[in-house]
């Protein structure tokens, strides 16, 4: 049917018919039948796919197209349905890679205990924060990125790279109980420099240090850094330098942390998760009082 569809004005109908030996009667039955309800479904349901999967840097797969297009009020659209038509329209979610390490240890350096041992869990905001750098190849050269709760990029692994994601990290953070919360970061020398080791502890935070030899022990900063290389930086350079890196970054963690659906968080971005604990605490505070 397609075939003939598509060569219909250059060959006709009817003689194509003859050469496949396939009915006509048939082809004009099929042609001038009503679309199905399963069809009519497929055309409405074919632009809300492309909308979500373009509005979310076009890197989600069937699961987070579904589970938005739920949150959106689409409740009766099966997950199975979702996948065939993303299919047929030609999307699909980003792949994860490996990534290199950044991490410069100094062995001469003390360093502090790991108190998390892979354990990335927090009982509530503010308790773990987990900090690390990556970077980006770019025509003018190599862009070096430090996430926290905050971030900073620049052209060199410098100290006061770290240190200024962590400054905005506390700014960001202004107001909220820091006290005994603890920081946990790889053996790098950024984070084990005196000044950010002051910088912790005036925010009332401890520091965590990764344990030797351990590829797991900040797995959870490494995970976040393989979501940035792989649904931005590898799918959107090639980067001319450290401004376009940083405006394309200022987005996409607007995204992250705004919108895109997690699946650890039941589909559910970091804010509004972080809304609801807050407002289930305030009902709880309000139900003891009374």
């Amino acid at each position: 049917m397609r075939f003939i569809g598509e060569h219909r004005e250059l060959w006709g109908v009817e003689p194509i018919c003859r050469v496949l030996e396939f009915a006509f009667s048939t082809y004009h039955a099929v042609e001038s039948r009503a679309p199905s309800a399963r069809e009519l479904r497929d055309r409405e349901l074919k632009p809300e796919i492309q909308r979500v999967w373009r509005e979310n840097f076009r890197v989600y797969g069937a699961d987070k197209v579904w589970a938005q297009l739920r949150r959106e009020g689409r409740h009766q659209v099966a997950r199975c349905t979702v996948e065939r038509l993303m299919r047929a329209l030609g999307l699909h979610g980003v792949v994860r890679g490996k990534t290199p390490r950044t991490t410069l240890a100094d062995e001469e350096d003390q360093r502090p205990d790991d108190l998390v041992r892979r354990k990335f869990v927090a009982a509530a905001p503010n308790r773990l924060w987990v900090a690390d750098l990556t970077y980006v190849k770019t025509h003018s050269g190599w862009v070096y990125v430090a996430f926290i709760v905050g971030w900073q990029a620049s052209r060199s692994l410098r100290a006061e790279l770290a240190l200024d994601a962590l400054e905005m990290a506390v700014w960001a953070r202004r107001g909220e109980q820091l006290r005994g919360l603890v920081h946990h970061s790889d053996r790098g020398v950024q984070y084990l420099a005196v000044r950010y080791s002051e910088r912790l502890a005036a925010a009332g935070a401890v520091a965590s240090v990764g344990s030797r030899g351990d590829s797991y022990d900040n797995a959870l900063a490494e995970s976040f850094n393989g979501l940035y290389k792989t649904e931005l930086i590898h799918k959107d350079g090639p980067w001319r330098g450290l401004e376009d890196v940083e405006h394309a970054t200022l987005g996409y963690l607007d995204w992250f942390n705004q919108r895109r659906l997690h699946g650890e968080l039941g589909m559910t971005p970091p804010a509004e998760f972080e809304a609801i604990y807050y407002h289930d605490r305030r009902l709880v505070r309000t139900a003891v009082s009374h």
